[in-house]
């Protein structure tokens, strides 16, 4: 198997994105084997991926992901999800971008937002930071036959969530993309930045799995920014909005309540 790999750098607005398709197949792994406690069977997975770091400090990170893996042995299921991380968290912002996904889960299954939300803030929790990566979304994993709704529908809503992602994220982007940022700012973008590679390299499962079935590294590692920056014991002034941002990332509430 293999796949492809598209990528923007520098441009007016994205300073680095990228789309990953890959397909694989192939023995699976033992240690998949024994994490997700499955027989031993072939595997096929595919996949597409979309991350983007933008220059503005006022356009968030976006970060989109529907996947499909399925064994020899019968085992298959559907995984993925859309997540917000603002450098600078606007309620407004992320009530909207939470009505959207709630607005597309509704149309499959009326359970799908509640878990796949309360998932989403599982799964994006930055533990040894106490607080989350950024507002959230939705997220979802190993969706198979014991699914609320059929194969064919969970097909239907990983698709309906791939034609949603650029809707949301094109309005995003005319809202903030002519904002004007101090340097200052840009400095505290870096370090939320920062953040991000954290969680891509010590918890999420996609560069995981990357890694244990030798995939391409440099498509791997697409996701993270062109810079980072981590400050010793940085701590924002009270009363600020970085301050601000970081209290919403650790409370980590339930916008479409607020």
């Amino acid at each position: 198997g293999g796949g492809k790999s598209k990528i923007i750098t520098d441009g007016n607005i994205i300073e680095k994105g990228g789309v990953n398709f890959s397909a694989v197949h192939g023995e699976t792994p033992d240690n998949i084997l024994n994490a997700l406690k499955l027989s031993k069977a072939d595997f096929y997975a595919s996949g597409v991926s979309i991350v983007m770091h933008t220059t503005n400090p006022w356009v968030p990170i976006i970060h989109m992901n529907i996947r499909y893996f399925e064994m020899t042995n019968g085992t298959w299921w559907f995984g993925g999800g859309i997540d917000l991380t603002p450098h600078y968290v606007v309620k407004e912002e992320a009530i909207a971008f939470h009505q959207s996904l709630k607005d597309i889960c509704d149309q499959f299954h009326e359970s799908f937002y509640n878990t796949f939300k309360e998932w989403a803030d599982r799964y994006f929790y930055i533990k040894h930071r106490g607080e989350s990566r950024g507002v959230g979304g939705i997220f979802f994993d190993r969706m198979g036959s014991d699914a609320p709704i059929s194969k064919e529908k969970l097909f239907e809503f990983v698709c309906a969530l791939g034609y949603l992602f650029p809707k949301v994220y094109t309005k995003i982007i005319a809202d903030n993309k002519s904002k004007s940022f101090t340097e200052a700012e840009r400095n505290w973008q870096k370090l939320r930045r920062g953040r991000y590679v954290e969680f891509n390299l010590v918890y999420d499962k996609g560069t995981k799995f990357g890694l244990d079935t030798n995939g391409r590294i440099e498509s791997i590692l697409m996701s993270l920014p062109p810079e980072a920056n981590w400050t010793y014991d940085y701590q924002p002034l009270q009363g600020s909005k970085e301050a601000e941002t970081i209290e919403w990332l650790k409370a980590q509430p339930n916008w479409l309540a607020l």
